[in-house]
């Protein structure tokens, strides 16, 4: 028997790549999407969402979320916990919103403008931990789970083996994303009228994935962590292309950068690296769990600059959403990707 699930925000970019990820999932069933301005809408009006019939989006209340098994939360940062708080302990909820990735409240607090509302299981099963392991390991039979942020994904997969295998200075580390315009969401301007610039947002170390970035590489490093980052919108729907660089350690060979990320993904089914003079094409990754990561070294400078390229609608919220939740339920990691 399937398993009854929720949307909440199913209307948005986000919350309708839930849905249809959850259509062709067999342990799935999604019962009830709920949504804001679309409220009486039909699901089936979105193109890829038609085999949906005739389920309409309804008002987020706490008697239309609750009685489900799990609730997939697809919100605006700050607007996740009160959702939250209507739920049993019982129910397998995953955020995809931003509202449980930091453990710090002091970094949530400054960098979100609100109250702290906790911390949740993080869900990126590929982060390498400090003893080796992955966090997969830990989503084992978890009942709420945090979605990483898109460009975190991105980010922190580029340098997370370099750092583990400590290749890399990590005190200047740089950041610059191409970012496809669903990931400013449904109502942003830039998705409402032709869009034909490259625009940069959050410059100057006040994006909201930097504390999250740091967060998740710190524990592979005994230095000090100095990151900047810098989103740029780009005239393309979906994607994400960082171009990611650090100076390289003394000695350190091209082999020796190989080897790290083939000893840490080599087994991962959704990572894809590329060697030689193969790089990420966002074209290749579209509509996919993966993310594919290559590398050149700037023999003059000393730098290596990792490139990675993903979905953000997939490998960047719904895909890493649906492969935490297959991990937590004990199904196959890939079942609906």
């Amino acid at each position: 028997m399937a398993l009854k699930v929720a949307i909440v925000g199913a209307s948005g970019y986000a919350g309708a790549e839930l849905a249809r990820l959850i259509e062709n999932h067999p342990e799935l069933e999604l019962i009830t999407a709920t949504a804001n301005t679309q409220v009486g809408g039909k699901l089936k009006d979105y193109a890829e969402l038609k085999r949906y019939g005739e389920l309409e989006f309804v008002a987020t209340t706490k008697e239309s979320v609750t009685g489900h098994d799990i609730v997939f939360i697809a919100l605006p940062h700050t607007k996740s916990a009160e959702i939250a708080s209507w739920l049993a302990d019982d129910v397998l909820v995953i955020d995809c919103g931003a509202d449980f990735r930091l453990e710090s409240k002091e970094e949530f607090e400054k960098f979100y403008g609100a109250a702290h509302p906790g911390t949740w299981l993080y869900g990126m099963p590929e982060l390498v931990l400090a003893d080796g392991s992955k966090q997969r390991d830990k989503l084992a039979g978890a009942k709420r789970i945090a979605v990483p942020g898109c460009n975190a994904t991105a980010v922190t997969l580029a340098f997370a083996p370099l750092m583990a295998k400590n290749l890399i200075e990590v005190d200047d580390l740089v950041s610059t994303l191409s970012v496809g315009t669903s990931g400013a969401g449904r109502a942003a301007q830039v998705n409402t009228e032709p869009f034909h610039s490259a625009i940069p947002y959050q410059v100057g170390g006040v994006h909201r994935h930097i504390p999250e970035i740091i967060q998740n590489l710190s524990p592979l490093t005994t230095g000090q962590i100095q990151l900047t980052f810098t989103p740029v919108l780009v005239p393309m729907f979906r994607g994400i292309m960082a171009v990611n660089t650090a100076k390289l350690k003394n000695t350190v060979s091209k082999e020796d950068i190989a080897q790290a990320f083939q000893d840490i993904y080599e087994t991962e089914r959704y990572i894809e690296f590329l060697e030689g003079d193969n790089f990420p094409d966002t074209k290749n990754v579209e509509l996919t769990n993966k993310c594919q990561i290559s590398f050149a070294v700037d023999q003059s400078s000393g730098r290596i600059t990792v490139i990675s390229a993903l979905d953000n609608l997939v490998k960047g919220t719904a895909g890493a959403a649906i492969q935490s939740m297959n991990l937590a339920l004990g199904f196959d990691e890939n079942e609906g990707l």
